[in-house]
């Protein structure tokens, strides 16, 4: 692989509860075989009615949820809540955003997000008949950087880890614990067509390598169980 072309997908429009996203992006994608469709977590919680009404006139309002969300919280500053979500994920304020919903709402994760991209890429290939895989993307922050980038919180039909343990870098010495986490960089990627306020939340990622396509789970690969966890 030497190149990789990353599209966004325009037209999609505003996405309500009850919403086939399989249906909107075969309508407005022209999908291949092999392309990796990127779906940000905010249209998958919109579609599978995870929006829950908050006072739109108390700007704390939405911490209730956070609370109710969390099943641990790891650290408070001021307004910043880290938290454990029941997904297993670390991030701000479990996941709960305000931003791109309807004032009076916030938006909350969805239940299973791999579970989410198995149902787009299935209905992709019942729609549009190709063979895609589909990662639901969403906004973390990271520990020890500033700002913010896309990582993936779902995946279906790629594997979240491409393990490169046992094979040898460019100097012919074997790699020991190289395990890189390529929805993240894929995820990543996507966010640039993106943005965070363009209004495109579907990009497609054509180039990928076919050896990474598999059946892959982002909450079985690439989050960390607390045992093997330094910092928890």
């Amino acid at each position: 692989m030497n190149r990789v072309e990353v599209i966004g997908v325009e037209g999609i429009g505003e996405v309500v509860p009850g919403d086939d996203l399989a249906g909107l992006i075969a309508a407005a994608a022209e999908l291949r075989d092999g392309d990796v469709v990127v779906v940000t977590q905010k249209i998958v919680s919109k579609a599978e009615d995870k929006l829950v009404p908050i006072d739109a006139t108390d700007p704390v309002a939405h911490k209730e949820l956070v609370e109710a969300e969390a099943v641990r919280v790891l650290r408070r500053r001021g307004d910043l809540v880290i938290t454990q979500t029941r997904h297993g994920f670390i991030c701000a304020n479990a996941g709960v955003d305000l931003s791109n919903v309807a004032e009076g709402f916030a938006a909350l994760l969805p239940d299973d997000a791999d579970r989410s991209a198995r149902r787009i890429r299935d209905g992709l290939r019942d729609r549009a008949g190709v063979e895609v895989a589909v990662i639901v993307s969403d906004t973390f922050g990271r520990v020890w950087r500033r700002g913010v980038t896309d990582v993936a919180i779902g995946c279906a039909g790629i594997g979240a880890i491409l393990d490169l343990r046992g094979t040898t870098d460019s100097l012919g010495r074997e790699l020991q614990v190289t395990e890189v986490a390529v929805v993240d960089e894929i995820a990543g990627a996507a966010d640039l067509v993106m943005g965070k306020a363009s209004g495109v939340p579907v990009a497609v990622v054509r180039g990928v390598d076919a050896s990474w396509f598999r059946r892959g789970e982002v909450h079985d690969e690439l989050v960390r169980p607390a045992d093997e966890d330094l910092f928890r």
